[in-house]
C-alpha cells in the first residue's frame, strides 16, 4: 500500500503548519524520469474497456504521477529536503444511473481493468440508494491532446544546493535587517496528470506549481515581546524563472512603504524588508477601533475573495451538498435566480479564469477532460453564475460545465473545485498613491494574516501582516493590533474605488481545504489595490490584568 504522511514542516504566523505529502520518499534525479505517453493510454484502454463491459455507460480515468520537493531552512541552516512521489490509476464510472469510483497504485492492465470492474460495483449498489440519475453535460472528445504549464526553468533541474543557498542568503538578509530569526521554505510541485474517457479524449498534462513562504520574527529581549512578518510573495504556476526578478516585475506601493512584484518575486529584498518591519512593529502604536476606509492590497486581499466569493460561488455548497466541512453558502439560488442581488457596489466584477498564465489554477482541462475558460460570477456588482462541474450544469440552466473538476492526487475522487476567481482592475487609471490621497481616516494593509468566516461564508474578521495609518490623504506610520470586520454583502458594497490593471496581480494558496475526505487544491486570485469606505475595526491585542 502507499504510504500517505504528513510533514511537519515549522512554524509561520505563530503555529505549527501541516502540509500534507502524499507518497514515499525518492532520489532527487528520480524526478525526472517520466511515464510513457503510449503505457498511460494502454492503462486507460483497459479499464474503459472493463467498465463498458461490465455495464458502465461512462467511465473516465485519471492516471497521475505527483512529484513534490520540500526545502526548509531556519537562519543559516538547512532543515529538511524531502523528495515525494506518489502514482497510480483512479477510474471513475457511471452505471444505472449512479458514479462508483475505486483507485489502484499497481499499474498493470490487469489491475485496473478489476478496479473498473469493482467501480461498476459500486456504482450499481449505490443506484440502489439514489432518487434520480447523474446527468452530465456533454463534452466532445478531444483525441489525444496535451498541454504543460509554460516555464523556461524546470525547477527539477536547478541543484539543491542553489536553491538552500537562496533561502539562506534571504534569511542572513533578513537577521541583518532586524530580524532575531528567520524561517524559510520552498515548495515544488509537479503534477503529470493523465485524463480519458469513454467521449473520446485522452489528454496529457503537466502542471507545475512553487512557492516560498518566509516568516522574519523579532524579538525585544527586554520586554520578550515578539512580532512576526511573513513574505508577501504568493504561490505561481510558472517554472524556477519565478525567482528571477527584474526591474520591469517591481510595483510600487502606496507611498514606497515596500517593494512588491509581480510575474517574479525578488525573495531576498523581501526577505530584508520583513526583517526591518518586523523590527518596526515592536514599536508601532495600537489601532484605536472605529470606522476606517480600508485600501488593501492585491497581497491581502487575495484572501477575502477567496473566502468570501471563491467559496460563496461554489454551487455545491450554494445546493447543500457541501457542509460538513466549511459550511455552505448564503448566495443561495433565489438570489441568482432574481437577478438582482446586489453582491457589491456597481465597481464590483468577479470573474472565474482556468486560462490565466502563471495562475495556480491554470491547466488545458479540468480532471473531467472539460476544456478550462473564462466566465462571470458577479456582473457590475450582481451575482450572475456559479461555479459548476459537468452533473452539477443542468441545475442552473448551463449547457456545458464550467470546467472547475479537480481531485489532489489519483487516489482521490474528483470533485467541484474553486477556478482562479479575480476581481477586475478599474476602469480609470489609478495608482495606489492616488488612492491614499482621498482617504481621510483609513488604514492601509499588506499581506495575508489571521481570518475567520461563518459556515454560510458571510460573517467575518481579517487581519494582515502590515498596517499602516492613512490621516488627511498621507500615511503617517505603522499601527499594530488591526482585524476589520463585516459581512459579504456589506463588505463588497462597501468597495468605493479599484487601481487600474497597471496595479493588477495575482494572490493565492497552495493549500485550499474542502471535502471529507479532505483534499487540498492550489488556487490563486487576483486583484488591484481597492478601497472600502466605513468598515468596521477593532483592535486584537490581548490586555492581561
Amino acid at each position: 500500500m502507499e504510504r500517505r504522511t504528513f510533514l511537519k514542516v515549522g512554524a509561520l504566523s505563530g503555529g505549527a503548519l501541516l502540509v500534507p505529502v502524499f507518497g514515499n520518499a525518492i532520489a532527487a534525479e528520480e524526478l525526472l524520469n517520466p511515464m510513457a505517453v503510449q503505457f498511460k493510454k494502454s492503462l486507460a484502454d483497459a479499464a474503459m474497456n472493463a467498465a463498458t463491459k461490465a455495464g458502465a455507460s461512462y467511465c473516465d480515468v485519471r492516471i497521475g504521477r505527483y512529484l513534490n520537493q520540500f526545502i526548509v531552512t531556519r537562519d543559516r541552516n538547512v532543515e529538511n529536503i524531502t523528495n515525494t512521489e506518489s502514482s497510480g490509476v483512479g477510474v471513475r464510472v457511471i452505471a444505472a444511473g449512479a458514479y462508483g469510483f475505486v483507485s489502484t497504485n499497481v499499474m498493470t492492465l490487469d489491475a485496473v481493468a478489476e478496479a473498473a470492474r469493482q467501480a461498476v460495483a459500486i456504482a450499481k449498489a449505490n443506484a440502489r440508494l439514489q432518487t434520480e440519475p447523474v446527468r452530465l453535460a456533454p463534452v466532445k472528445g478531444v483525441g489525444e491532446v496535451a498541454w504543460a504549464t509554460p516555464f523556461k526553468k524546470d525547477w527539477r533541474t536547478v541543484p539543491i544546493k542553489d536553491k538552500a543557498d537562496m533561502l539562506i542568503a534571504a534569511n542572513s538578509a533578513g537577521m541583518d535587517a532586524g530580524a532575531s530569526f528567520m524561517r524559510s521554505m520552498l515548495f515544488q510541485v509537479n503534477q503529470q496528470k493523465y485524463f480519458a474517457s469513454t467521449d473520446g479524449s485522452y489528454i496529457d498534462q503537466d502542471v507545475h506549481r512553487l512557492w516560498s513562504p518566509f516568516t522574519a520574527t523579532a524579538v525585544d529581549k527586554a520586554s520578550g515581546k515578539f512580532r512576526t512578518r511573513d513574505g508577501l510573495s504568493s504561490p505561481a504556476g510558472m517554472g524556477f524563472e519565478f525567482f528571477d526578478a527584474k526591474p520591469e516585475h517591481k510595483v510600487r506601493a502606496a507611498g514606497g512603504i515596500t517593494t512588491l512584484y509581480n510575474g517574479a518575486y525578488d525573495l531576498i529584498e523581501d526577505a530584508r524588508a520583513a526583517g526591518r518591519q518586523a523590527r518596526e512593529k515592536l514599536t508601532a502604536k495600537s489601532i484605536e477601533p472605529g470606522k476606517y476606509d480600508l485600501v488593501l492590497s492585491p497581497e491581502h486581499l487575495f484572501l477575502t475573495i477567496h473566502e468570501s466569493v471563491g467559496h460563496a460561488t461554489e454551487l455545491d455548497r450554494v445546493l447543500g451538498y457541501e457542509a460538513n466541512y466549511a459550511g455552505t453558502s448564503f448566495a443561495t439560488l433565489d438570489k441568482w435566480e432574481s437577478k438582482k442581488f446586489k453582491y457589491g457596489s456597481d465597481i464590483v466584477n468577479f470573474f472565474a479564469d482556468k486560462t490565466t498564465p502563471g495562475s495556480l489554477g491554470a491547466v488545458g482541462y479540468d480532471d473531467e477532460g472539460v476544456k478550462c475558460k473564462r466566465w462571470d460570477i458577479i456582473k457590475d456588482g450582481v451575482l450572475v453564475n456559479y461555479q459548476t462541474t459537468r452533473d452539477q450544469a443542468h441545475i442552473i440552466g448551463e449547457k456545458e460545465s464550467h470546467g472547475c473538476s479537480y481531485a489532489d492526487s489519483w487516489s482521490s475522487v474528483q470533485f467541484q473545485r474553486m477556478p482562479n476567481v479575480s476581481l477586475a482592475a478599474g476602469k480609470k487609471k489609478m495608482t495606489p498613491d492616488d488612492m491614499v490621497k482621498d482617504v481621510k481616516k483609513g488604514i492601509y494593509i499588506l499581506g495575508r494574516g489571521s481570518y475567520s468566516i461563518d459556515q454560510q461564508r458571510y460573517n467575518f474578521q481579517f487581519g494582515g501582516q502590515l498596517y499602516y495609518e492613512i490621516k488627511d490623504g498621507k500615511i503617517v506610520g505603522q499601527v499594530e493590533d488591526v482585524a476589520y470586520q463585516s459581512n459579504t454583502q456589506e463588505f463588497w458594497n462597501a468597495c468605493s474605488a479599484l487601481c487600474d490593471e497597471h496595479d493588477w496581480r495575482m494572490g493565492g494558496s497552495f493549500f485550499d481545504g474542502k471535502g471529507q475526505p479532505s483534499q487540498v487544491s492550489a488556487v490563486s486570485h487576483g486583484s488591484s489595490t481597492t478601497r472600502f469606505n466605513g468598515v468596521n475595526v477593532i483592535n486584537t491585542a490581548r490586555k492581561i490584568g
